[in-house]
């Protein structure tokens, strides 16, 4: 959005949004929900071939996605291919989705430049998480009007838990969810996958369930894809290995994160294997959080946090330096300038 935002602005641009066909259309409609909203033109399609072959015929000058995905298949030789991470977080993923047809990839911090070009990457960018940008546009009256719908209780403070779907802590902390709604309330936002995919699809069915059962407790729907305005309205933020534990640093406010996760059979007997999926220097490298291995753990941390929210003030500044570059809202403007210049 950022970025459609900063093009916009800018001028002389035609803007389309696409993304793949699944077997969910959930997030195909929130998407065309979305461009429909910012006035761009949503390519969709009866077929992903169908869809294919529309884009490849549009011939854009400029094409940006979140992951290397399809990239291959929808672009032309001579046209510029732009690579924007969709997420930032604890997963090996980062380094390995990756692909030479990319001209441009937008990086997120100095830390994260260095770390790619020991591995030999190019045509890197530094801007900052575009994604970001946003908590410098929401305005007061947009998450004033958030808590009201959400008939969120003033007197309360307010926890936003934002779990990844693997690994998760989700089955860990759900029953103590219950105990911390009694004093607070409590905003869960999941992943899509939670809802979608069929092995994760216990994991919205219990927060379904909770968020049924006590007020306290608010479950975003799946069609809520922007967790940045929550962000804003929260006092403490409770995650595991999601990207939310470094997209909530420019907020300085308290981070829990839960290390309590439920791993499946074959990462438990072959610990390795999942061991190989997570950035462990990075994971290890995260001293700005209060971390939890024991569930019960939760709700002491979630007391001393907000109790003291600057405890560890020092730290999430320091980190947000290492991890997010700079704290601008401008990181879609210095993206559109590398384009610009790569269009000349």
């Amino acid at each position: 959005m950022p970025i459609v935002e900063e093009l916009k602005n800018r001028g002389g641009y035609t803007i389309h949004a696409s993304m793949p066909r699944r077997s969910s259309h959930v997030q195909q409609t929130v998407l065309s929900q979305a461009c429909f909203d910012m006035d761009i033109v949503f390519v969709n399609a009866n077929s992903e071939r169908d869809r294919t072959k529309k884009i490849i015929r549009e011939a854009y000058d400029v094409i940006i996605v979140g992951n290397v995905g399809q990239l291959n298949q929808i672009i032309l030789p001579e046209k510029l291919a732009v690579m924007v991470y969709h997420g930032i977080g604890l997963k090996q993923s980062y380094y390995r989705d990756i692909d030479d047809r990319i001209n441009i990839r937008a990086v997120e911090s100095v830390e994260r430049l260095h770390e790619l070009k020991e591995h030999g990457h190019n045509n890197l960018e530094l801007t900052g998480f575009t994604k970001l940008d946003r908590l410098f546009t929401i305005t007061k009256d947009e998450t004033k009007f958030i808590k009201q719908n959400l008939n969120l209780n003033t007197g309360k403070k307010t926890i936003l838990y934002a779990p990844s779907f693997y690994p998760t802590s989700i089955e860990k902390l759900c029953p103590q969810l219950s105990v911390l709604c009694e004093d607070h309330n409590i905003i869960i936002k999941l992943h899509g996958f939670s809802w979608e995919q069929k092995r994760f699809k216990y994991q919205s069915i219990m927060c379904t369930e909770l968020s049924e059962k006590y007020d306290s407790i608010i479950l975003l729907p799946n069609e809520t894809f922007d967790i940045l305005p929550y962000y804003k309205i929260a006092d403490v933020l409770i995650s595991d290995i999601s990207s939310t534990l470094f997209e909530f640093l420019p907020l300085n406010k308290p981070i829990i994160q839960a290390e309590c996760f439920t791993l499946r059979l074959k990462h438990r007997i072959f610990r390795h294997r999942f061991l190989k999926k997570i950035d462990m220097k990075r994971m290890q490298n995260v001293d700005f959080a209060y971390k939890i291995v024991d569930p019960d753990d939760v709700i002491s941390r979630v007391q001393f946090s907000l109790e003291f929210p600057d405890e560890m003030s020092s730290l999430r500044q320091r980190a947000h330096n290492e991890y997010l570059y700079k704290p601008d809202g401008k990181a879609s403007a210095r993206l559109v300038d590398a384009i610009e210049d790569n269009l000349k």
